[in-house]
């Protein structure tokens, strides 16, 4: 196993700091695009959880690159299970956005019923990574949310449509797979720049591309092209 980088700042070691850094990009993106999306005058359902998407995403990738990266060996493991458990949240979150942006067409009682399955799916993905402790369920959450939730929900939107907004969701859940790849594969410019560090830049422009999307659900609404 290839040992982790460090660098020493004002006399504390920190262990992976590319990784910490990209760490912050990805959360850089995600508090630009919620606030210029909380900026909106009365935002649609699916704009606002799209920006509490953001800010959720935010909180846990700034505080898994400190936490989780950086300070690992002076916090400890158990430091990383709250961060695991606020990017579990973001992903249900930008999963009701996405049902939310299908209402119209599934109508109320079938939202319902999407809305208090994905709750109840986080709720147990919780309890498994409680019980486990692995990451591996984290993963397996952002995959079935992203891929399974948001593209299927964007694409039914997109067929029924040709809806713009879904079509640069679409996209965003696109780029969203490739960092799982660049990990399974572990493609990597060398030890400072590594498979994690490629996976966060292509996360943290998965992220404005989704903003983008978020941004267009609402141009749409008001009959901007």
């Amino acid at each position: 196993m290839e040992a982790a980088t460090s660098i020493e700042l004002l006399g504390v070691e920190i262990l992976e700091p590319v990784t910490v850094v990209t760490d912050l990009l990805i959360s850089a993106v995600c508090v630009y695009a919620y606030l210029k999306l909380r900026k909106q005058k009365d935002p649609l359902p699916s704009v606002r959880l799209f920006s509490y998407y953001f800010l959720a995403m935010a909180i846990s990738t700034a505080t898994g690159g400190i936490i989780g990266h950086g300070l690992q060996d002076i916090l400890g493991f158990a430091w990383k299970i709250p961060t695991w458990i606020i990017s579990m949240v973001s992903i249900t979150l930008i999963e009701l956005a996405a049902i939310f942006h299908a209402k119209p067409l599934l109508g109320k009682r079938t939202s319902k019923f999407f809305v208090m399955i994905n709750i109840i799916e986080l709720l147990a993905m919780i309890v498994v990574l409680l019980v486990t402790f692995k990451f591996a369920i984290v993963g397996i959450h952002a995959t079935y949310g992203l891929l399974v939730i948001v593209f299927s929900f964007e694409l039914y939107i997109y067929l029924k449509k040709r809806d713009e907004a879904s079509k640069l969701i679409l996209i965003a859940v696109g780029i969203s797979a490739l960092p799982a790849v660049v990990q399974l594969l572990k493609l990597s410019f060398g030890p400072w720049f590594n498979y994690n560090d490629i996976a966060h830049v292509l996360m943290a422009v998965a992220s404005y591309v989704f903003y983008l999307g978020a941004l267009k659900i609402k141009a749409i609404e008001r009959g901007i092209s």
